[in-house]
């Protein structure tokens, strides 16, 4: 039976591997994943995956959001898949067939999601790269549009809003997973936040999400543990 905890990733987004490190410790046991994102690989580099697999048996979910030339792409995936990273990210803003190189770069080692649409992106982002109308009317739309080509790539999943999650569950299954960022329990929503399209975590799971992404609500409270445990408990209550 999947557990509360088991939903959750948390997003290392500090800027040094000590940092990281003891966010590892006190979380260990209390989430499934962390992810390391830009900011951290490139100060840290691989050694971080490694701590996080010597400290416990979280997965490693590596948030680089490759876009590249699709042979370009494919290459990295085989450097990410030697490191033991679970998942990876990927812009389905490209082509198909990059997607599909990405796909066979990290073979049965590591998963390929395909990130639809940033959650800090709204219409009028979306206006402004020169979409069609309908896309920019209809965001859901255009994360259907690219989560059918990370399916048709046999990407793992997808990177979306909990608001899309129960649809992309619905067209493609329970084993296409739906990651779900823009993470904000109820008792941690700030007055002004750089995400547009963002859930609660019951939210996002009632919809479908397979896992979770949170950051500042876990890092910002008073005790990290405690947070992670709450959220945890939230989910729990939903299921």
């Amino acid at each position: 039976m999947k557990h509360g905890k088991d939903y959750i990733v948390f997003a290392l987004d500090v800027p040094s591997i000590e940092e990281a490190q003891r966010y590892v410790q006190l979380l260990k046991g209390k989430v499934a994943m962390f992810k390391v994102g830009l900011e951290l690989f490139v100060q840290s580099g691989p050694d971080i995956i490694k701590i996080i697999k010597d400290l416990g048996d979280a997965g490693v979910f590596l948030d680089l959001k490759f876009h590249d030339i699709s042979r370009t792409v494919e290459r990295t995936m085989e450097r990410v898949a030697q490191l033991g990273v679970d998942l990876v990210t990927v812009h389905c803003a490209s082509s198909i067939n990059m997607l599909e190189m990405a796909v066979k770069g990290g073979g049965k080692k590591t998963g390929v999601l395909g990130v639809t649409v940033l959650t800090d992106n709204d219409s009028q982002v979306v206006a402004n790269s020169g979409f069609r109308e309908e896309y920019v009317r209809d965001l859901h739309s255009l994360v259907i549009k690219r989560a059918q080509m990370a399916k048709d790539a046999g990407c793992r999943g997808i990177v979306c809003s909990g608001h899309e999650a129960k649809a992309v569950k619905e067209m493609f299954g329970k084993d296409f997973l739906a990651v779900t960022p823009g993470i904000r329990p109820k008792w941690s929503l700030p007055e002004n936040d750089d995400q547009q399209r963002i859930t609660t975590p019951a939210m996002a799971v009632k919809a479908g999400a397979d896992l979770i992404v949170v950051g500042r609500p876990i890092k910002m409270a008073d005790e990290p543990a405690a947070a992670a445990d709450r959220i945890a408990e939230e989910i729990e209550d939903r299921l």
